[in-house]
């Protein structure tokens, strides 16, 4: 006889989370309490009365002081409120798939939709999702929801929002969701079922295409457990329905050639060894054979599922479930194993979604293993620890650049995580100049090399500063080697003297003079420049033997003088400010950079003593353009000009006194500021 286990018979991950809830509770508090048997197995809650964990039927045997523990199924929402009116210690066990649930049907009854939900109407997950959704309609089945669609004219057009029971048998229905939603497009259908119930299901159908005998062992309060035996009883003529060992029927298995065995999702692993165990002690007896004559396929199964799995060491297994706390993760064997999520990664900025998904394979590290309830506690991070180790190790051999994650700083230096190992940079690895502080590199990720690796110390060394000067070295030949002259660059400027600023244009440091910075007349660069500032420059010069490069910053298209000249003519009028008075005139600003000059017989159309008796420093007037001087870059201009313009209507030709021509002549009016 062969007998063949389905591979995932037994705890789902909602049940073993619940289970594992109850147990750390009893562990640490007096009064626990589950409202409502935490699973559907007797066995399993009688295993845990014996801890102290003590099953209520209503909110009103709860004390204030209790700890309540919210079973896997979920409570009505009217329940919930009342406990946390009382003030207990409240523990929610609920399946995080039936919450999400939850929140599906309170956000879709928010925006106004009716809420059908799929599943037993008098099942305790059903009844809690039920109070948190406004207007609502429970049907067995989605052929039933159809006929009330047909029937109630008067919700064909009305939003609808469809949910299943965790663990609806969808294999059952005659229509699928698929067609629902061709016919009556006012629906949103939400796919709910449990992945684990659907995968449980599909396998126990096909096991029970090919088994002479199913034994399907469950919780007789157990609604999955039943839709298992129910689905089974399709292919199989001989189902045996089981709650423990006791209760099975040992005479159908002798002229049977093939058995299968499946498990509800509340069976824990203890149940299903001890089925198999009397199964094969008593047809041994019944038979008369000294062993049975093909069960290598199953024993080898059974051996790897309850194989002692010891703390410290590695297992393989597929990502089951991934939710807000933690990943379920199908080791093979009735040991359910989870990763909580702070046993994930190192790193806080990664995101869960992005290191592992469902179906994916996951190598980890057993933490704990709880062989009663079934569980193995895993982290990833610790696995990935020591095999990083060995990859530090090769870094630093190698020489290679790695890259790290900077998350404090302490008095010697900063402290990165690199592939979940500690490495300390001291303060001069850093590549920070003396001025910045440290902190503005924590939570930021970093390049670096390793240095030195102490494994009886547990201590790594980095150096972010190697890399940079590298980097810088290799910029440094690249630039050198195509620079020239007249060749632009966006450069950064590392620092500044009084006569002049230091830019970084790739590895390698220029000069721009003072003098190559403005048009105009500065004190210090510091006058228009910071350091860290990005600028546009250009090689006016070059010295490859002595490493010098002086570079500009000023160009002919920002030249004030250029932009005057194309913007303006002769006989325009302009509003400039008057900026210096002296005594054959007055200097007023056209543009920032041009100045001209108002000759004293051109401030007025009668003669004055001084300027200063017109005009006034800071003034700004309206004056005619009456010469441009391209080669000597000055500019004449003429405020009595203006007003013989509106005198006689024409533009006047203008009148300079002699004596005043020769002081302009020896002044420096016009100039562009020096």
């Amino acid at each position: 006889m062969t007998v063949i286990l389905a591979k995932t018979a037994g705890f789902c991950f909602g049940v073993r989370r619940a289970v594992r809830l109850c147990e750390e509770a009893a562990e640490k508090y007096d009064s626990v309490k589950t409202l409502g048997p935490i699973i559907h197995n007797e066995s399993v809650t009688k295993a845990l009365a014996e801890k102290g964990v003590q099953e209520v039927a209503s909110v009103d045997e709860i004390r204030p002081g209790d700890t309540v523990i919210i079973r896997s199924h979920g409570v009505p929402r009217e329940q919930l409120e009342k406990l946390e009116s009382l003030g207990v210690r409240i523990i929610d066990a609920t399946c995080p798939d039936v919450a999400k649930i939850h929140s599906i049907v309170q956000e879709q009854a928010a925006q106004g939709r009716f809420i059908a939900v799929i599943g037993e109407k008098e099942h305790p997950e059903v009844r809690a999702i039920c109070s948190r959704c406004g207007e609502h309609a429970v049907f067995p089945n989605l052929a039933a929801f159809k006929n009330w669609l047909d029937t109630e004219p008067e919700y064909t057009g009305k939003p609808i929002s469809v949910v299943f029971q965790t663990t609806y048998a969808k294999s059952g229905d005659t229509f699928s969701p698929e067609s629902l939603k061709k016919e009556y497009t006012n629906l949103e259908i939400f796919d709910t079922i449990c992945n684990a119930t659907s995968k449980r299901q599909e396998e126990a159908v096909a096991l029970s295409r090919t088994a002479d005998v199913m034994v399907v062992i469950g919780g007789r309060s157990s609604s999955n457990s039943h839709k298992l035996a129910a689905l089974c009883r399709q292919h199989c003529p001989r189902v045996q329905f089981i709650e423990t060992a006791h209760d099975l029927d040992l005479t159908e298995f002798c002229q049977s050639d093939t058995v299968g065995i499946t498990a509800g999702a509340s069976t824990p692993a203890w149940i299903i060894k001890e089925v198999y165990q009397t199964m094969s002690e008593e047809i041994l007896e019944m038979s008369g054979q000294a062993e049975p004559e093909t069960t290598e396929s199953f024993a080898e199964m059974l051996e790897k599922s309850f194989k002692t799995l010891n703390n410290g060491e590695k297992v393989t297994g597929v990502v089951a479930a991934i939710t807000p706390t933690e990943i379920s993760v199908d080791l093979g064997t009735k040991h359910s194993g989870y990763i909580p999520i702070a046993e994930l990664t190192d790193d806080p900025t990664a995101k869960v979604e992005d290191l592992v998904k469902v179906g994916e394979e996951i190598e980890a590290f057993v933490l704990r293993v709880n062989d009663m309830e079934g569980t193995v506690m895993l982290s990833k991070k610790r696995l990935d620890a020591v095999k990083n180790w060995e990859e530090i190790d090769k870094a630093r051999e190698e020489k290679t650049i790695v890259e790290g994650f900077v998350t404090e700083e302490n008095k010697g230096g900063l402290v990165a995580m690199v592939k979940g190992v500690r490495v300390f940079i001291p303060m001069t690895q850093t590549g920070l100049g003396r001025d910045v502080p440290l902190s503005t590199l924590v939570k930021t990720k970093v390049r670096l090399r390793i240095t030195e690796v102490n494994h009886s110390r547990r201590r790594v060394v980095g150096s972010i500063k190697s890399v940079l000067m590298e980097e810088r070295r290799a910029l440094a030949e690249k630039t050198w080697a195509e620079i020239e002259e007249g060749k632009k660059y966006l450069g950064t400027v590392k620092s500044m003297t009084s006569y002049g600023a230091f830019v970084d244009i790739g590895g390698v440091d220029g000069m721009v003079h003072v003098s190559e910075l403005s048009w105009t007349r500065i004190n210090q660069p510091s006058d228009i420049l910071n350091v860290g500032d990005q600028i546009e420059v250009y090689v006016i010069s070059f010295d490859t033997e002595k490493k010098k490069i002086s570079l500009g910053y000023k160009t002919e298209e920002t030249n004030p003088w250029n932009l005057f000249t194309k913007a303006h003519q002769v006989g325009d009028v302009v509003n400039v400010k008057v900026v210096k008075l002296m005594p054959f005139g007055a200097f007023a600003e056209i543009i920032p950079g041009v100045d001209g000059l108002i000759h004293i017989s051109q401030i007025t159309d009668h003669r004055i003593g001084l300027p200063s008796e017109i005009l006034s420093e800071g003034q700004t007037v309206d004056v005619k353009i009456t010469d441009i001087d391209m080669e000597r870059h000055k500019v004449s201009l003429s405020i009595r000009a203006l007003m013989e313009d509106a005198r006689y209507g024409v533009a006047a030709p203008v009148e300079a006194d002699v004596e005043d021509d020769d002081v302009a002549d020896e002044s420096d009016s016009g100039t562009v500021s020096e």
